[in-house]
């Protein structure tokens, strides 16, 4: 079957979704069978953007760079050898979609939306920022907690070759092979209805993928421990925003009237711009300031959960394999048969087996 025929089949098959979806769901459905259809008209083989001359010095940089680390990524990260990200698309715009997430007044667990092919997922995005912003504005009316999250990638699943984008090209270097190492891992593994446990093994194995990339393409020694001591100050955050969950959590379990439960509430969030201003100044990094400005509620705290608090688990579960990834992947994938409750135990407890 040629690349063509495939991307058409699934962009039929996303379609024929939205027709059994009912009229209710069928706008929906068209922007995403729209903005993947652009997406994919958009890309270009990479091997001919390189010698396009009017493409930016910069560009192309980030781009070899990029092409090397796929290479690396299917010959030592066990990751997909397929036809994914050998194309260049510019979107031309910073975001390749826009996720919802949204949650109750009193709740830091994220509303759920189930689709066909991904199953229930704990976001909703859309290709235009209006769109997801119009459907906030929806939520928040009817006293939900709401954020609108940029995201400068996402994967099909396989369902598509996913190109490279622009809004992937961070000027640092670590940074970029993350994005790719992650989008790359859900296409290695993906369990329908569980999106912490697939959010959070793409950023474990980008973060494992990253560290053994920077060395393994000979690095700067500066730029290797740069990126380890945003590791570190990235476990320290999350743990601040864990800590405040679970005093949130606690609030939220009391029998309060609303007015009471709505004024701790504000304090729990006052409480962590305090902490925040404190760990910073020891810390020395400025690096989530944009992030903590914005107008927190439960939501923001949820997103982050979804994708940090299974990490940790992911990093034993590699220790105890002897920081063998093929041994590590064929542990995680006996997981995935598993209820999502014994699941994080055999997570957090589990033998990494031969």
């Amino acid at each position: 079957m040629t690349a063509f025929a495939f991307r058409a089949k699934g962009l039929w098959l996303l379609l024929a979704a939205a027709l059994l979806g009912g009229c209710s769901t069928l706008g929906y459905y068209a922007q995403l069978v729209a903005g993947q259809a652009d997406l994919l008209n958009r890309a270009r083989p990479l091997s001919a953007v390189l010698v396009d001359p009017a493409l930016k010095p910069a560009t192309r940089e980030a781009l070899l760079d990029l092409a090397g680390a796929r290479r690396f990524a299917s010959r030592h990260l066990g990751l997909p050898d397929d036809g994914s990200y050998r194309d260049y698309a510019d979107l031309g715009r910073p975001y390749a979609v826009w996720n919802v997430i949204a949650t109750d007044p009193f709740s830091l667990t994220p509303r759920q939306w189930c689709f066909p092919i991904t199953g229930c997922v704990p976001y909703r995005g859309y290709f235009h920022e209006a769109q997801a912003r119009e459907l906030a504005e929806k939520l928040a009316a009817e006293g939900q907690d709401v954020y609108v999250a940029g995201a400068r990638a996402y994967s099909t699943l396989g369902w598509f070759d996913d190109p490279l984008l622009n809004t992937m090209l961070y000027r640092d270097r670590a940074l970029r092979a993350e994005i790719l190492f992650h989008e790359l891992a859900h296409r290695r593994l993906y369990v329908a209805d569980d999106g912490a446990f697939n959010e959070a093994f793409a950023s474990f194995v980008a973060q494992e993928g990253t560290r053994r990339w920077l060395r393994h393409s000979g690095a700067d020694p500066a730029l290797q421990a740069a990126y380890r001591k945003r590791l570190e100050w990235r476990r320290e955050f999350t743990a601040l925003l864990r800590r405040a969950r679970a005093r949130l959590a606690a609030v939220y379990a009391r029998d309060l009237p609303e007015a009471a439960m709505r004024e701790a509430k504000r304090a729990e969030f006052r409480r962590l711009r305090e902490e925040y201003a404190a760990w910073r100044k020891r810390a020395g990094t400025t690096a989530w300031d944009a992030w903590m400005a914005q107008d927190l509620n439960n939501a923001h705290l949820a997103l982050v959960g979804t994708y940090r608090d299974l990490v940790p688990g992911f990093a034993r579960l590699l220790a105890r394999c002897g920081d063998d990834l093929p041994r590590f992947y064929r542990a995680v994938e006996r997981l995935t048969g598993m209820v999502a409750e014994k699941r994080r135990a055999g997570l957090n407890n589990g033998e990494c087996i031969q």
